[in-house]
């Protein structure tokens, strides 16, 4: 397994209903493995060229130019990775009561 800097977290608010948290990463850094308890919504800072490794092996390779939105559902384990030349960032926002992704998809 490749020895890779760690992102940097900063968290910005947790509350009751959700917590938001800033990742910066340098080149090359990662998350390492995690499970999201809770729903989430990450909103791209800068251009995000993102590796995201799967338990499966898989690894899927997403860009979300600033400013764009993913969002997926509690559960979900993988380990992120900057896959960019460049530093990147993004917001994180979990919810702590579950989101209506029927209701997201047709916004």
């Amino acid at each position: 397994m490749p020895d890779r800097p760690e992102a940097q977290p900063e968290l910005l608010t947790d509350t009751a209903e959700h917590r938001v948290t800033r990742f910066d990463f340098e080149p090359g850094a990662e998350t390492g493995w995690h499970v999201h308890g809770f729903d989430y919504v990450i909103v791209a800072l800068s251009e995000c060229r993102m590796k995201l490794e799967m338990p499966d092996g898989t690894v899927n390779e997403v860009t979300l130019p600033p400013g764009r939105t993913y969002h997926r559902p509690t559960g979900i384990e993988h380990n992120v990775i900057n896959a960019g030349a460049q530093p990147m960032a993004f917001v994180e926002i979990e919810y702590k009561t579950p989101l209506d992704f029927d209701r997201l998809e047709e916004a």
